[in-house]
């Protein structure tokens, strides 16, 4: 025992959807629960019911309970009693609730990932309703968003989270800390059927290994067969250079991201809204990525407000090459959304190539033409995924050459 009272959780007059547990281990007297909540005439036998529950699952059998509770979910009660039982106590246990049907999807490589909406891992009130907001990806942040002193009592709401929460379809996405504590976050994480995991401030490709190492013991330890994708996110000169290194460190890197905020500060200078002072390294990450096979992903824009700014950005970005942004609120998805989908002369010209190719591919010729200037592979290959990309945002019909004229084919 490391110290006699415990506290977990958040509490206080903006606090919404957590709880705060204060827990004090006792030799005798039994279990004594004080509940204090607006819903405590509805659920206040259940919540007491699960905190005796859990108590007994870790075998305490005397204690003092006080709760705060702010509308706090079962899950979220659950892993802010389990992180104050192991402030006090040594175990290995996990109390686990069920994990949703719905969460038991896995996604693929070349998923698009426009968008991925950043959530803070120790904020339940913001995970709730997450997937309802059409991201791409839905981010549960273990790094920068979590305070030092929380991230252990974090870890097990997240791993509560990806078990409890309906996502939608979005990739579930854990950003987990740097180093020797990342490592640790992983086992929190990857049993509980997360999609990928992004690795901050990386460097260097060894680091790549080291992380997909360990994913693949933990899957090994819990017989788990799901992909798990890794997504770096280069934040510094030094990872800059090492860029194409790092994407090649394992088979499971989908993707890479670039943090603005740290890397302008590493380089020393402050981040504006042209970008002219991270042009070469978003240039370079973007090549490394082509070069790789993989989707580069850029930083994320800091003023929600600004929705006239956040379009110019998404245009420069995609004109770089990037293929998404990072979110840190929900009103920014559909500006970057709407900015990466393909517009209407890119369609309608990825159309020609496409038919241009199916004409000649069942006449059996070896190239393909459009008028007067003949259309290598790569371009088709581009046209292709233009098409479906606007097929799957639902811009066209997956009918759509049927709906060409005949003697338009």
């Amino acid at each position: 025992m490391n110290e006699l009272v415990a506290i977990a959780g958040n509490s206080g007059p903006k606090i919404r959807s957590d709880c705060e547990i204060v827990l004090e281990i006792r030799s005798d007297g039994g279990i004594v629960i004080d509940l204090k909540s607006k819903v405590q005439v509805l659920y206040g036998e259940s919540i007491k019911h699960l905190i005796k529950e859990i108590l007994v699952f870790f075998g305490i059998k005397h204690a003092s309970v006080t709760i705060s509770d702010a509308g706090a979910l079962p899950f979220v009660i659950a892993a802010r009693m389990e992180a104050a039982v192991k402030q006090l106590i040594k175990t290995d246990l996990e109390y686990l609730p069920a994990i949703l049907e719905e969460n038991g999807y896995e996604t693929t490589r070349d998923r698009f990932r426009f968008t991925r909406l950043y959530l803070p891992g120790n904020t339940p009130g913001l995970m709730i309703n997450a997937g309802l907001h059409s991201a791409d990806g839905i981010i549960l942040d273990l790094e920068d968003s979590v305070a030092a002193e929380k991230k252990n009592e974090a870890r097990i709401l997240v791993r509560n989270a990806l078990r409890q929460i309906n996502f939608y379809g979005a990739e579930r996405m854990v950003r987990i800390n740097q180093g020797e504590r990342g490592l640790e976050d992983i086992r929190y994480v990857v049993p509980h059927n997360v999609n990928l995991v992004l690795i901050p401030k990386c460097e260097s490709a060894e680091y790549i290994k080291v992380v997909d190492k360990e994913i693949s013991a933990v899957k090994k330890e819990f017989n788990l067969f799901h992909n798990v994708y890794l997504m770096p996110i280069i934040e510094s000169a030094l990872g800059i250079e090492n860029s194409f290194d790092i994407v090649r460190g394992s088979e499971n890197v989908v993707a890479v991201a670039i943090g603005l905020e740290d890397y302008t500060a590493d380089i020393g200078v402050s981040r504006t809204a042209d970008g002219n002072e991270s042009f070469y390294a978003r240039t370079r990450l973007v090549v490394a990525a082509k070069a790789a096979g993989i989707q580069p992903i850029d930083s994320v824009f800091s003023d929600v407000a600004d929705m006239e700014a956040l379009k110019k950005t998404v245009m420069i970005s995609k004109s770089l090459g990037f293929e998404g942004m990072g979110c840190i609120h929900p009103r920014q998805i559909a500006v970057i959304k709407n900015g990466f989908a393909p517009e209407e002369h890119e369609i309608e010209k990825s159309k020609d190539i496409v038919l241009a190719y199916e004409s000649a591919r069942r006449m059996g010729l070896g190239v393909v033409s459009l008028g007067s200037k003949m259309i290598d592979p790569p371009v088709v290959a581009r046209a292709q995924k233009i098409i479906s990309l606007a097929v799957s945002m639902n811009i066209i019909s997956p009918e759509w050459q049927k709906e060409i004229p005949s003697e338009e084919i």
